[in-house]
């Protein structure tokens, strides 16, 4: 089985990966790391979709998070897409964080600039951090799993 965790970056994505992680023994994917399959982007993505489209057959648990649109066209369609979005306010305090306490307004701007950017993908799932509790956004993400299986 396969999980697509979607969204832009520090809304919440590697945190709720790590629960569902703990919950079922997941291979976790991030973002462009499948580089690492080859010396040539083309054949890395092509063996990479080739993985996940063999993981969302199989009982085995993977989970894929999703920061930048062309990793949408990895997914295979037989996979749960889990949209996670946060407010910009989080993003930016979250951003800073990561950047030791300095949040460049370069940084700043393409952080707004993009705030949003996969509202309209396609989910099976909305989780919209701090909204509710972590464990609660894996509930809802697990019963969508079982009724998969």
């Amino acid at each position: 089985m396969l999980i697509a965790l979607i969204g832009e970056n520090c809304t919440g994505k590697t945190y709720l990966s790590n629960m569902l992680k703990q919950k079922l023994g997941a291979t976790v994917y991030v973002g462009n790391e499948y580089l690492r399959l080859s010396d040539k982007e083309a054949d890395a993505r092509q063996r990479f979709a080739r993985m996940l489209e063999k993981a969302s057959a199989d009982p085995a648990s993977t989970i894929y998070l999703v920061n930048e649109m062309p990793q949408l066209a990895l997914l295979p369609e037989k996979c749960i897409r889990v949209l996670v979005t946060a407010p910009i306010e989080d993003i930016e305090q979250r951003f800073t964080r990561r950047m030791n306490g300095v949040l460049p307004s370069a940084v700043a701007y393409t952080l707004r600039k993009n705030h949003g950017l996969f509202d309209r993908v396609p989910h099976h799932v909305h989780v919209h951090s701090g909204q509710n509790h972590v464990l609660e956004d894996c509930a809802r993400i697990l019963a969508l799993c079982d009724g998969r299986e």
